[in-house]
């Protein structure tokens, strides 16, 4: 990060009001010039008012030294030049107190104010010692060289640093705006980057979900099925060859059509690696930001290729027809004028019935299942409903593992489109799956 705004002030460090010890420097070096101008001036002081020279150098010492706080009291600097002014001293204090003041952040009618009265009152000093000196004869000039005198002079010495201060106050207001305003855009800047990391990471999350999603649903029925083939291939190898060879040719198709399917996903998955990779070694990022829509643009791309391969409503009664092959006693009913659906939405009715019948195959063998789908005006509707399984050990003949992902990718599929998802036992003892899915 760059060192702007308030890192910037932390930064710096002076004693007691100033900000830096070059700030300090300087107003000791110009309060003790002060003092001397004051002090030298003092003596003259002295002599015209008739009191010893050493308290007019006294005098004027002090007050010239009050120029060392014109930073925290400018103010005050002021006012000690207006009220020696009189005395004809203090100069250089009233100059660089105008300036001060000027530059600071005070209100304008009190710099107004100020400088008008040191205005007035060097005019008046002016206009009586340039007559003093004219009425000694020390300079021979016409009347109008008295207002000509008094008037340069008091503008002289009050517009210049007035106007320089002012000046350098606006600029260095400017300056701070701007260094604000770069302070909050760096801040923002930082949250943005952090959020864009958030979402990048939710970004990787989801794809991560939605590959094992898809790698479940492709894997787990295919292999399920070739499971209860090679057990029912395993209890009849001896008693009835041809059966057993019907089983093994059924095991081949299923393995075929997993690794077919597999492959496809793969692909999906694999499709521009090369190109991206040396665009990516090519052009290095430039913000997080970057890589989150990177991340959620190849999120979209994958789905987009993917859905368009997938199995539809129209694959179902193939894959009724694979379960009751593997002896799973199946019947499908359809409510409803049969039409198609966006891709998605078809792919996804056809993952929950899927992965229905794959759970009734691991958790109910032989039991009897219902399959049914509802085509209604705006939605899409289908429900896997089983039966108990005729023999409580037959649930586990098989040995068919279960991670508990099969319901959760379901829910997962049905709720991303604004469906609805239920399941749970039933009454009778079996096990029912609902899902609503909107047909826009």
């Amino acid at each position: 990060m760059t060192t702007t705004g308030e890192d910037h002030a932390t930064a710096r460090g002076g004693p007691w009001w100033w900000t830096r010890w070059r700030s300090a420097v300087l107003d000791t070096g110009l309060a003790a010039g002060s003092a001397a101008e004051c002090g030298a001036e003092g003596v003259r002081f002295a002599h015209d008012a008739g009191i010893p020279a050493a308290v007019g150098v006294v005098f004027g010492v002090l007050a010239g030294s009050a120029l060392i706080v014109r930073r925290k009291w400018p103010i005050a600097v002021v006012l000690v030049s207006i009220a020696i002014t009189p005395a004809q001293m203090g100069y250089l204090m009233g100059i660089v107190g105008l300036y001060t003041l000027a530059a600071s952040e005070l209100p304008r009618r009190i710099i107004g104010s100020l400088a008008g009265m040191s205005f007035l009152g060097m005019l008046i000093v002016m206009f009586v010692r340039v007559r003093q000196d004219m009425q000694r004869g020390t300079w021979e000039l016409g009347d109008w060289f008295l207002p000509f005198a008094s008037i340069t002079t008091a503008v002289g010495m009050t517009a210049p640093p007035v106007l320089l201060g002012m000046y350098v106050g606006a600029r260095r207001r400017l300056m701070e705006s701007l260094r604000e305003r770069a302070d909050s855009l760096e801040r923002e800047l930082q949250l943005l980057a952090e959020r864009a990391e958030e979402r990048a990471e939710w970004a990787r999350g989801e794809e991560r979900t939605r590959i094992a999603r898809e790698m479940h649903d492709v894997v787990a029925h295919r292999v399920s099925l070739m499971v209860v083939h090679a057990a029912a291939l395993q209890a009849v190898a001896r008693k009835d060859p041809e059966k057993a060879v019907k089983n093994a040719a059924l095991v081949g198709d299923m393995g075929r059509q997993a690794l077919t399917e597999l492959r496809e996903m793969l692909g999906v998955l694999r499709s521009g690696d090369g190109r991206e990779a040396r665009e990516r070694a090519a052009v290095p990022l430039v913000a997080v930001g970057v890589a989150a829509a990177a991340a959620a643009a190849a999120s979209r791309a994958v789905d987009d290729d993917g859905v368009g391969d997938g199995p539809c409503l129209s694959d179902v009664d193939e894959l009724l027809g694979q379960s009751a092959a593997a002896g799973m006693a199946v019947d499908l009913s359809v409510e409803g004028e049969t039409r198609s659906y966006a891709a998605e939405i078809e792919q996804t009715a056809y993952r929950v019935v899927q992965e229905a019948l794959t759970n009734v195959h691991k958790h109910a063998a032989g039991a009897k299942t219902h399959v049914r789908l509802a085509h209604r005006v705006s939605e899409i509707a289908m429900q896997v409903e089983n039966e108990p399984p005729p023999e409580p050990a037959s649930a586990s003949a098989a040995r068919l593992p279960s991670g508990g992902n099969g319901l959760v990718g379901m829910r997962e599929r049905v709720l991303a489109l604004g469906g609805v998802f239920v399941s749970g036992p039933t009454d009778a003892g079996g096990f029912r799956v609902s899902a609503v899915i909107p047909a826009a």
